[in-house]
């Protein structure tokens, strides 16, 4: 069922408070995330290359414990490495076959650690614990019934929505800029961990930025707060570039709970460049919503997306798929101000066939429900019909998760 509707009030950007937060790629529930999406990604590819389809898994239950570490001006040493939980289901076998399920997700963990994370050694710093199990019965004969598409293995909802509000754009690029390999060329002594939280009151914008110095680089809370000088310069001309006309004024903090006089205990330093070494466990389904952000003022779904299979669990393929229909319909359509899109599925229906597609429009003043209502339509339509190969680009891991 599609339902087109107006969508009344207004946009998020017109509204007076807005709160936007982005948990950088070195955060431990970024690292949740992008870890086991990257392991169904990965059994994904050998399910396809052993049978040619894609069986049942999801990798959608993790923990990252944090560790303990001591830390000094000039560097410090691992008490405690950091233990990586891997959870839920899995396909071992089939037929007489069996996959490496273990060795696959334990190899995926690490490779990502080391492409991701510099100073984090995937062999010395963290253990890993894998509990996956076979799926249930009836979720994994899902996998071997006939048809056009899968079915969808839950009842559940995800919501979508284009364009991102000034605020989004600045802290979602703030964010990716601070975790640059630029930014990282010039700036060495800064680690992954970085969240980045906005607060914009009518067009006034305040940014609080975390984001650890590395022990090994700084030798001295004098040299501390120096080096923590320019890097904050740094931010604050990347988020002025960016940020006018829409804001009148750009207000940057940055590592707000340091305290000068108070040596170790006043600065936030890290020897690994994410506080799972020592301070913050992580797990997934805490960070980013799948377009990168936390954004306060926007309906959310509560499915975690990252590390579900990519064909029949609708909460990874809906979540997704909302926020490509909402761009698709935004960016063909004239006379739209937002698009929201919800999309609700039934378990045991196919995946193409949602019990309920809307999309709520926020339109320019003149504009009518009546006049885009059927384009809209077949917007949604035609992505639907698309899902199949939608399914394979998720698989594949070419669209964003976190």
């Amino acid at each position: 069922m599609i339902v087109v509707e107006t969508f009344r009030g207004r946009t998020t950007a017109e509204q007076g408070v807005e709160i936007v937060e982005r948990k950088g790629k070195g955060h431990p529930d970024s690292i949740c995330d992008s870890v086991m999406d990257a392991i169904s990604v990965a059994l994904s590819r050998e399910y396809m290359r052993e049978f040619g389809t894609i069986l049942h898994h999801n990798i959608d239950k993790g923990l990252l414990a944090a560790g303990r570490t001591v830390k000094r001006f000039g560097g410090g040493r691992i008490l405690k490495p950091m233990e990586l939980i891997i959870g839920d289901r899995a396909t071992f076998s089939a037929g007489e076959k069996e996959i490496p399920v273990r060795e696959i997700a334990v190899e995926t963990a690490k490779e990502w650690l080391r492409e991701n994370l510099r100073f984090v050694d995937p062999e010395k710093h963290v253990k890993y614990r894998v509990v996956l199990a076979e799926g249930s019965a009836e979720l994994t004969d899902i996998f071997s019934r006939r048809g056009g598409c899968r079915e969808a293995n839950d009842t559940s909802a995800a919501v979508g929505y284009h364009p991102l509000s000034p605020t989004e754009t600045l802290i979602l690029k703030l964010e990716e800029h601070l975790n640059s390999a630029g930014f990282k060329e010039r700036f060495p002594e800064t680690g992954e961990d970085v969240k980045v939280m906005g607060l914009r009151r009518g067009r006034d914008l305040e940014i609080t930025v975390a984001m650890p110095l590395l022990a090994g680089d700084v030798h001295s809370e004098r040299e501390y707060f120096q080096r923590k000088r320019l890097v904050q310069e740094e931010m604050r001309a990347f988020a002025d570039s960016l940020g006018h006309p829409d804001f009148r004024k750009i207000t940057l903090h940055y590592n707000t709970l340091d305290k000068q006089g108070r040596g170790l205990s006043g600065v936030y330093l890290s020897l690994l460049g994410t506080s799972a070494e020592d301070a913050d466990s992580g797990q997934v389904g805490r960070g980013n919503r799948v377009n990168g952000l936390i954004s306060l003022n926007r309906p959310m779904g509560t499915e975690a997306a990252a590390g579900k299979n990519p064909v029949s669990h609708v909460g990874k393929i809906y979540n997704v798929l909302a926020h490509k229909i909402a761009r698709e319909i935004y960016e063909s359509t004239e006379g739209i101000k937002e698009v929201y899109v919800v999309m609700l599925s039934r378990i045991g229906s196919p995946i193409d066939r949602p019990r309920m597609a809307n999309a709520r429009l926020l339109l320019e003043r003149g504009k009518r429900i009546r006049d885009v209502a059927e384009k809209v339509e077949e917007i949604i339509e035609r992505e639907l019909e698309g899902i199949n190969t939608f399914c394979l680009e998720l698989a594949r891991g070419e669209h964003r998760i976190c």
